[in-house]
C-alpha cells in the first residue's frame, strides 16, 4: 500500500525513505538471515517512521556500505528499535501469507513437494518474528492468534456479516503493532492514538487488497470479503474514506517531534494507494517555493560533479551500471520520472512517459497533479 513513487516524492525525503527501507532490509538480514530480506515490506516502514517521529534527531542511524540495489552507493540507514519493530511485522506478514497458501493449497504451495517446504518456511519466519519481538518487549503471540483468527472469521461469515467484522482481526493486529511504536519511541501517551491509527491502517490495507484482487478472485472462484458480504468495490468506498480520515485524525492527535515522514507515508502514499485502486482524487503535496528550490539546486551542484555549469559525472562500471539499470526499471523511474540518471553514463535522461503515466501501474497520478 505504501509503495513509493519516485517521480512524486520530494527529493529531500527520498534519502530518508531509503534509509528506513534499507534499515529494515538489513535488520531482517541480521536477525533472520539473508533469505529473510525477501520479506521486506513497504507497509512495515510506517512502524519505523513512527518510532523515529517521536525521537527526532536522536533516532539511531549508521552508515551502510555499497549495495547493488542502491547502485553501489552508501546510505545512512535507520537502526534500533524502529527497524526491529518493522522487521517483526514483515516476518509476521510473510509467515501469514505463506500459511494461507499452504492451507488453501494454491499459489506456489500447490506444486508437488512445495507444500511441506512452504509450511516449514512459514513456521521459521513466525519463530523469528517471535524472537525479534521479545527483544523489543513485544508479545507476538496475541498477534499470531489474531492473524490466525482471520480464517475462522471468513469461515463463519454469513449474508448478514458486516464487512468490519471481517477486517477486525487485521485491525487488531495492526493496532497493537502501532501502539508498541509509542512505547519504543519513549512516549507511551501516544499509545492510544497510535492504536486508533493502526486499526484504521489495518482496515485500509485489508480493503485495498480485497478491491485489487476482486476481479481475479471472481475469475478463479476464490473467497473475497467484498464479494462474500455483497459490499462490492463501490460499496467499500465509505469505509475506505473513513479509514483515511481516522488515520489522519489519530496521527494529528499524537505528540510527534517530526511529522514529515509520517505525512509522506501515512497520508500521501495512502491517498495514492486509494487513488490507484478506487480512482478517487489523489492527495496533493505542497511544492517548495522558489527560494527553497534554488537552495536545493545549489546543494545539488556542490554535491555532484559540476564544472562551469556543465554536468560531468563519473560513469559507472559495467556491473554497477547493470545493478543501477535493474533498480531504475523495477521502480519505474525510466518511464515515470521527468529526469533520471543514466545507469552507466550517469548523464541526465528524460523519462519516456513523463507527461502521462499510462504504461505501468506505479503510484504516479494519471491526472497529472503534484
Amino acid at each position: 500500500m505504501l509503495a513509493p513513487c519516485p517521480s512524486r516524492t520530494p527529493d529531500d525525503l527520498k534519502p530518508r525513505w531509503m534509509g528506513h527501507f534499507c534499515g529494515l532490509c538489513l535488520e531482517l538480514r541480521d536477525d533472520a538471515g539473508q533469505l529473510a530480506r525477501l520479506t521486506t515490506n513497504y507497509d512495515a516502514l510506517a512502524l519505523s517512521v513512527l518510532v523515529e517521529a517521536q525521537i527526532g534527531d536522536e533516532a539511531d542511524s549508521r552508515h551502510a556500505g555499497p549495495c547493488a540495489l542502491r547502485g553501489m552507493r552508501r546510505q545512512t540507514v535507520a537502526t534500533g528499535a524502529g527497524p526491529k519493530l518493522a522487521a517483526t511485522a514483515s516476518l509476521l506478514l510473510a509467515s501469514a501469507k505463506i500459511r494461507d497458501h499452504v492451507d488453501d493449497g494454491d499459489g506456489f504451495a500447490a506444486r508437488r513437494g512445495a507444500r511441506g517446504l512452504a509450511g516449514m518456511t512459514s513456521n521459521r519466519l513466525r519463530t523469528k518474528a517471535i524472537g525479534l519481538g521479545e527483544s523489543i518487549g513485544l508479545d507476538v503471540e496475541p498477534l499470531v492468534a489474531a492473524i490466525a483468527g482471520q480464517r475462522a472469521v471468513e469461515a463463519d461469515f454469513g449474508p448478514d456479516t458486516a464487512l468490519t467484522e471481517v477486517t477486525a482481526p487485521t485491525e487488531a493486529a495492526t493496532a497493537e503493532l502501532f501502539a508498541h511504536a509509542a512505547v519504543l519511541g519513549g512516549r507511551p501517551e501516544n499509545a492510544e492514538a497510535f492504536r486508533t491509527a493502526g486499526a484504521a491502517f489495518g482496515r485500509l490495507a485489508h480493503l485495498l487488497d480485497a478491491a485489487e484482487d476482486f476481479d481475479e478472485d471472481a475469475a478463479r472462484g476464490a473467497w473475497n470479503p467484498l464479494a462474500a458480504t455483497g459490499t462490492g468495490v463501490e460499496g467499500a468506498m465509505p469505509l475506505v474514506r473513513g479509514a483515511l480520515d481516522g488515520l489522519r485524525t489519530a496521527l494529528e492527535s499524537a505528540a510527534l517531534l517530526d511529522r514529515t515522514m509520517t505525512a509522506l507515508l501515512l497520508d500521501r502514499y495512502a491517498h495514492h494507494a486509494v487513488a490507484k485502486t478506487f480512482g478517487s482524487t489523489c492527495a496533493t503535496w505542497p511544492r517548495a517555493d522558489r527560494r527553497e528550490y534554488r537552495e536545493y539546486r545549489e546543494r545539488r551542484r556542490s554535491r555532484d560533479h559540476y564544472d562551469h555549469d556543465r554536468y560531468r559525472p563519473e560513469p559507472r562500471g559495467f556491473f554497477s551500471g547493470l545493478c543501477a539499470f535493474t533498480v531504475l526499471c523495477c521502480t519505474c523511474q525510466m518511464c515515470c520520472r521527468d529526469h533520471y540518471e543514466g545507469p552507466w553514463s550517469r548523464r541526465r535522461r528524460s523519462g519516456c512517459c513523463r507527461d502521462g503515466c499510462d504504461c505501468c501501474e506505479c503510484d504516479c497520478c494519471p491526472c497529472g497533479c503534484d
